[in-house]
């Protein structure tokens, strides 16, 4: 009797922890070291050509919490016969319409000492209060990351080190608690184990994961949250978006839209980032475009295309064949992609790779003078994907990407895919054991 009261007094805690006012707090609090937002990404981002330019005083930014779950107190819970779903055929896939049979969670609640135990449970729906903060304030954010399976049939993640440090920075600029981004691969992995034959056997489809962490407190006070929920689901995936009958996408680009602005969080992945565009690419869609190439200030800056980094490829003063893309400047997410590409490419002997504000001016002219030899957009859901025309003030720019003998592009798309799959060994490419 004793025991079965105190599961009943554990159980009321859990569910009314919100409403309590004197439990004692947990005596090692989350103290986090000064993170320096401007310049978060560029270290080790740019070739070694641009690195005496970057600062050399500012430390690397600490944002492992004193705090955090751990994997070795993960417990797992597999889901019966009957809870396990059918696994659609390759082609049927698409993009985020299918999910595995497993997910992981993992609760936050402040006054019972900050993170819970994380658990895989069968894939469920999700139970929170209507007035979750997520639901009325946007307080959360979410990653994105693949899994691969590999000529070799084993299973590789790619950098899934620079997704978490990513997620935190978003994290605290959310308000939100942060964990130990080396704590929660290690379940991903787990939960990717578990659920390892919904990794498609082909080099066209993947396991899309996507970790998210929402405020979950059920008040309507516009503060950082008691209580939250991290969890990861798992999708099969195959291509993000249809393209044009060569491969190639076509892009709107209207300067009186913006996807961010200074000092937001356009550089943070998180969801008020995202849902305001729908209606602006529906409408680029109606005029025959895949996608928005988001325009910033009076200079009309390119920023990103889409959920994507933009990139250039022209010919520049000193006839070489040049690299380039918009700097980090707070308006734009530090993709994984985006980071690998400057990195490999800056390898080569035969491209010179340059971070610079690209206006659409500069586009124009490039092309009128001959010299813009490609553009196309980087990102984990589609890797790299050319650009071929941009809709701009009721005329088309035509972009010779699909023109040229030996791209830029298919070259980085190859050698990302060739890690991605173990076609090469890499230190970007994470085996999963």
């Amino acid at each position: 009797m004793p025991i079965r009261r105190s599961k009943i007094l554990v159980k009321w805690i859990y569910e009314n922890q919100h409403k309590m006012q004197t439990l004692r707090r947990c005596s090692s609090t989350l103290r986090y070291k000064e993170l320096e937002e401007n310049v978060q990404a560029l270290e080790h981002l740019a070739p070694p050509a641009m690195e005496a330019a970057l600062p050399t005083h500012q430390p690397r930014p600490d944002i492992t919490p004193d705090v955090s779950f751990k994997y070795d107190d993960l417990k797992v819970a597999l889901a019966a016969p009957y809870q396990l779903q059918r696994k659609p055929e390759a082609v049927d896939l698409g993009f985020g319409k299918y999910f595995t049979d497993h997910m992981l969670k993992i609760h936050y609640h402040r006054e019972l000492g900050g993170w819970q135990k994380p658990e895989i449970t069968p894939f469920e729906n999700l139970s929170i209060h209507p007035a979750a903060k997520a639901l009325h304030y946007a307080v959360q954010l979410f990653e994105g990351l693949k899994a691969y399976r590999g000529v070799d049939d084993k299973i590789r993640l790619f950098r899934p080190d620079l997704n978490m440090h990513r997620m935190n920075l978003a994290a605290k600029r959310s308000g939100l608690p942060m964990f130990d981004g080396d704590e929660l691969i290690k379940c991903i992995k787990r939960l990717v184990q578990i659920d390892q034959e919904w990794v498609p056997h082909s080099e066209t489809s993947t396991l899309y994961i996507r970790p998210t962490l929402i405020g979950t407190e059920p008040t309507f006070g516009i503060v950082a949250p008691e209580s939250a929920m991290l969890f990861a689901i798992l999708s099969p995936v195959s291509a993000y978006y249809k393209t044009n009958s060569d491969g190639a996408v076509s892009i709107y680009a209207d300067p009186s839209v913006v996807r961010a602005f200074p000092g937001g969080v356009g550089n943070r992945k998180v969801g008020s980032n995202y849902g305001p565009t729908i209606e602006v690419t529906s409408q680029a869609a109606k005029l025959g475009h895949q996608q928005v190439l988001w325009l910033f200030g009076p200079n009309q800056e390119l920023t990103e295309v889409g959920a994507m980094n933009i990139f250039l490829v022209y010919i520049n003063e000193n006839g070489e064949k040049q690299l380039s893309t918009p700097p980090l400047n707070g308006l734009i997410l530090p993709g994984v992609t985006r980071r690998s590409i400057l990195e490999l490419a800056s390898q080569w002997e035969d491209v010179t790779v340059k971070e610079e504000v690209i206006t659409m001016d500069r586009v124009i002219q490039l092309n009128k003078q001959g010299r813009l030899v490609e553009m196309f957009g980087a990102g984990t859901a589609v890797v790299i994907t050319p650009i071929s025309n941009i809709g701009y003030m009721e005329t088309n720019i035509n972009v010779p990407t699909m023109e040229q003998k030996h791209p830029v592009y298919q070259r980085l798309k190859d050698t990302l895919l060739a890690i991605q799959y173990g076609h090469i060994e890499h230190p970007y490419a994470k085996i999963i054991t």
